[in-house]
């Protein structure tokens, strides 16, 4: 009997460090694209309402990864027919250890304001695409288990599901991403909301290769049950934009 519960110990122990090397595995492209980001992008982001009507803002995306810190500048423009107070400078810090921080300032302001972590869940044009889905902090937190190999259209995906620590700042209860297998980049994601339990989808089209990085050229949001959907359109951008720390300083953020 002794022999046989030690011998299940064993087979238990060699599969959880099995099981342990596999997720290290499927982590290390994801945690490897967020700790060498350096890039540059313009596009659009747009609402589209359960009648179909359209808000269209232009916005510029500028991210790099600093010593222990991925610093991203999100600047909104507003489309002529929306509010003036819609332009906005937004500045996200997201640490591995949790303590992220965003910023935000708008027209005339002297300093930037921190946001309170209770509106990170909204966005420029809603809760759809919030603050917070500007960051990919889900790949640091300590929660990591893989769950099945699957398929998303055509693509062989491994299903990462992620679960923050006592210590990390998120609305989110859990992150689960679908990985593509041969790029490790991320195909379909389901964010459930603590609370609620509310998931909001998100699926990435046109997947492309450039300067060895691998990047989307929309990303749609929408919220599962609900009618209406946000896309994040980019048309334009580098990705080795030779980023420093002048482009997130408190007087960049505040120039408009």
């Amino acid at each position: 009997m002794r022999l046989l519960i030690g011998v299940a110990a064993a087979l238990f122990s060699t599969a959880l460090a099995v099981a342990a090397a596999d997720v290290a595995a499927v982590l290390k492209t994801p945690q490897e694209r967020v700790k060498t980001a350096d890039f540059r992008a313009s596009g659009h982001l747009v609402r589209v309402d359960a009648d179909g009507k359209r808000t269209s803002d232009s916005i510029i995306i500028k991210a790099h990864w600093f010593p222990g810190v991925l610093r991203v500048l999100v600047e909104v423009s507003p489309s002529p027919t929306a509010k003036p107070d819609t332009r906005a400078h937004i500045l996200l810090e997201m640490r591995p250890s949790g303590q992220n921080v965003i910023k935000i300032a708008h027209p005339g302001d002297k300093t930037a304001t921190t946001l309170p972590f209770e509106k990170w869940s909204d966005g420029p044009l809603g809760p759809v695409f919030s603050f917070e889905d500007f960051l990919e902090m889900q790949y640091f937190w300590p929660g990591q288990v893989l769950e099945k190999e699957t398929t998303f259209g055509a693509r062989d995906c491994n299903v990462l599901k992620s679960t923050p620590g006592t210590a990390d700042k998120t609305h989110y209860a859990e992150i689960k991403t679908w990985l593509d297998q041969s790029i490790g980049f991320p195909v379909y994601v389901e964010k459930t909301l603590k609370g609620t339990g509310t998931v909001k989808e998100f699926t990435y089209f046109g997947l492309r290769h450039d300067g060895g990085i691998w990047s989307a050229s929309q990303v749609e949001s929408k919220i599962r049950g609900q009618s209406g959907t946000t896309l994040l359109i980019i048309d334009r951008g580098s990705a080795k934009a030779n980023l420093g720390l002048g482009d997130f300083s408190p007087e960049q953020l505040t120039r408009f």
